[in-house]
């Protein structure tokens, strides 16, 4: 029994999802096998040989996985799911979009968003916003399986010496192209990546006032800026600072909610941080019941006190 799992890079490195992954397959039993498909990627495949836990790497090269298109990489995948018991996949952008191919050009069940291994055809997922969780069992020969990253620990990045093997690459496919990206970028931790998150709700008022509030505190902290879904949609913050059941989900050493209630599909996305710390003037707020430091106070006076502070 062999699991292979579909490595996220970019082509020189290994993103952090993958090692979350390998750990999440290496509870399946078997040997772990990394997929790199990608083009000019032997870094890549070089970084994910050196993940500890891993016993092969199988690296693929070709120009049309250059921007990991998914009528590509699927196409990789089935070339080799033959060998495998369960092909997994990180639950980012990436691999949701990838493994509902691979699954349905294998007729095969998916098995999404999973948070724990309970045996190699048993898994839990989290249901209903997260409110409860469903143990899934899978009959199918081969399982196709998504991982969310905050249900596993990262694998050691380095430390493992498997091999790397080439893989005859598939023909693009001509399904799809790329045209091209616009990525924003910035000098603070990438949201999903962070240690220490500060995030801010519709109760900052304006785009300027969350600036002006939370950037000092997150600037003291070295933290990554997020956002609930009723700030983003009231054009407060950007759209991939959006944390929650639609946006990104998240688990750092600490989550500072600042003027966030705490909807349900909010608390969906951070509720797995180790320490969540509330500030919010209603007492009823339901953010509190997932804190596990409340500051019932107005923020425009608590966070700038805090920044003094610290």
């Amino acid at each position: 029994m062999t699991a292979l799992v579909i490595a996220e890079h970019d082509n020189q490195s290994i993103k952090g999802a993958t090692l979350n992954t390998v750990t999440a397959a290496a509870q399946l039993g078997g040997d772990v096998h990394v997929l790199v498909a990608g083009s000019n990627a032997a870094d890549a495949a070089k970084a994910a040989s050196q993940i500890a836990g891993v016993a092969k790497v199988i690296h693929a090269d070709a120009a049309g996985f250059e921007h990991g298109l998914a009528e590509n990489v699927a196409a990789q995948v089935i070339a080799l799911a033959g060998s495998y018991s369960h092909i997994v996949f990180p639950a980012t952008a990436s691999g949701k979009n990838v493994a509902p191919r691979v699954a349905a050009l294998l007729d095969v069940g998916q098995v999404s968003d999973i948070t724990k291994v309970v045996s190699p055809d048993t898994f839990e997922r989290l249901i209903y916003a997260g409110n409860a969780i469903a143990t899934v069992q899978s009959s199918d020969k081969v399982k196709v399986i998504t991982v969310r990253s905050t249900g596993f620990d990262a694998a050691a990045a380095t430390g493992g010496s498997a091999a790397v093997e080439a893989a005859t690459a598939t023909a693009d496919s001509g399904k799809s192209s790329f045209v091209g990206s616009e990525i924003a970028r910035n000098d603070r931790p990438e949201l999903t990546a962070a240690k220490i998150i500060v995030s801010g709700g519709r109760a900052l008022g304006s785009a300027t006032q969350f600036n002006e509030v939370l950037t000092p505190l997150a600037d003291k902290l070295g933290a990554a800026l997020g956002a609930s879904r009723a700030a983003v949609d009231a054009g407060y913050a950007p759209n991939d600072w959006q944390v929650g059941q639609t946006g990104k989900i998240v688990a750092p050493q600490l989550y500072i909610a600042a003027g966030i209630s705490g909807a349900i599909q909010h608390l969906a996305g951070m509720k797995d941080s180790k320490v969540i710390v509330a500030i919010n003037k209603d007492p009823e707020a339901p953010i509190f019941s997932v804190a596990d430091y409340g500051l019932e106070a107005d923020l425009f006076a608590a966070v700038p006190e805090l920044v003094r502070t610290l």
